[in-house]
């Protein structure tokens, strides 16, 4: 299956597991198991929405029988000219909120806290893997941008029970879903102030932006923080491409909405259908060889393929004269043909390079990953026109056996059938 997110209005942690949930076609099955893990005070419920006329559903996370609410934060910017930005957040991340004449007091979490409650919660391996990668995004994060050391880390907009939960529950969804292939639109991330713990921030929040980053975002005329850290730890974690909707056959739609109004629909939309056989173009650049040496062959491969080629192969020749050579190939995408053409003439003897452009038919490709007896094993895998396919890659495999002393075979054996149970779950 193929999962695309519609990310127009940012995201955030709620709004990802109610549209997650649409897509469940037993959404009381999910709500039960959450309900049941002994998140501590924690209770999820999922209610119809309406956002602009679209109906769509809202996650209501209540801790200790209190739903949090976020309160409009009015900021004067500047002087002259001065204007007023709102706090307008899509849920309840940010849990520290200060209303006017009014304090929530809430116990905050160090990440060994939230990794201690996550790894202790009856879920599958890969359900808590997962969660515990989401959340190390966000210390990292958090880490970074306020300069101290992960472990000194507090957990103010995301580590409370209200987040776990957010986290869990779409880490999860995911896995009940069977979805491997998750690619999602440029983030709308917002604009103006967001006040938080540490003060008035811009947005996108410092730690927000800081895991995004290599993510393309966009900001806007919506006055708030439309991409909040979890919403965006969970993209980051998930999400293999961003970019245009490729093609797929679309089963189900599901909306998540946010608990404010914009002028524009406050939600997320999911779309899961089967991968549809992708087509696009590549350049085919080649030249005969017949005195180069095999090492400065194999250099200028290697070369080609940190250059951003797709593929480098050598075929053997004869030449005329009857002089055996070898044919260097290149396969890269159209725009890159130029400069991989220049690369080729620069490193090889060759007077000239040909070049040819090529259609092909491939698979959509994403990467997941497996617990072994011999570490975390990523797996890499092909769906499109209904053929689903999945190999463990091959440098964890060997890093693995390199580092315990077994066998390659034996470590590929364990994350094959890791892997075959997963699915079968």
């Amino acid at each position: 299956m193929k999962l695309y997110l519609e990310c127009n209005m940012g995201a955030a942690g709620d709004m990802l597991m109610a549209a997650l949930l649409e897509l469940l076609p037993d959404r009381q099955k999910f709500l039960d198991r959450m309900n049941g893990l002994g998140i501590p005070g924690v209770r999820v419920e999922c209610v119809p929405a309406v956002k602009c006329g679209i109906a769509g559903s809202h996650i209501k996370v209540s801790v200790n029988g209190e739903e949090e609410t976020v309160q409009d934060v009015p900021i004067n910017v500047g002087t002259e000219g001065s204007t007023e930005e709102e706090h307008e957040h899509h849920g309840h991340e940010h849990e520290h909120e200060r209303g006017e004449g009014h304090t929530h007091v809430h116990h905050h979490f160090s990440y060994e806290d939230v990794r201690g409650l996550i790894g202790a919660l009856d879920l599958p391996d890969q359900v808590k893997s997962d969660a515990l990668a989401v959340y190390a995004r966000i210390g990292e994060a958090e880490s970074k941008v306020h300069g101290v050391p992960m472990d000194q880390i507090h957990f103010h907009e995301v580590g409370s029970m209200d987040a776990v939960a957010d986290v869990v529950g779409c880490c999860l969804l995911i896995h009940m879903l069977g979805v491997r292939d998750i690619s999602a639109s440029p983030v709308h991330v917002g604009s103006g102030f967001v006040r938080c713990a540490h003060g008035i921030l811009p947005v996108p929040a410092p730690a927000t932006a800081c895991i995004l980053e290599g993510v393309p975002i966009y900001g806007g005329r919506i006055r708030g923080e439309l991409c909040t850290p979890t919403g965006a730890a969970l993209l980051r974690h998930f999400v293999g491409r961003f970019g245009e909707m490729q093609p797929m056959r679309v089963d189900r739609i599901g909306c998540g909405m946010g608990s404010k109004d914009f002028e524009a629909a406050n939600c997320i939309r999911a779309f899961l259908g089967e991968a549809d056989g992708r087509q696009d173009e590549i350049a085919e650049i080649s030249c005969n060889l017949d005195d180069m040496t095999p090492e400065a062959i194999g250099y200028t491969s290697e070369l080609l393929m940190k250059s951003g080629a797709l593929d480098v192969f050598v075929t053997p020749i004869q030449m005329k004269k009857n002089r055996p050579a070898s044919m260097l190939t290149c396969l890269c995408r159209p725009e890159d043909r130029e400069k991989i053409s220049k690369l080729m003439l620069l490193h090889t003897t060759t007077l000239g390079v040909r070049y040819t452009t090529c259609q092909r038919s491939i698979l959509s490709t994403s990467i997941g990953a497996v617990e072994t007896p011999y570490g975390r094993i990523r797996v890499k895998y092909a769906d499109g026109n209904g053929i689903r396919k999945s190999k463990p890659e091959y440098e964890d495999v060997r890093a693995s056996a390199e580092k315990f002393g077994v066998p390659f075979g034996e470590v590929y054996r364990q994350a094959a059938a890791a892997q075959g149970k997963e699915d079968a779950e």
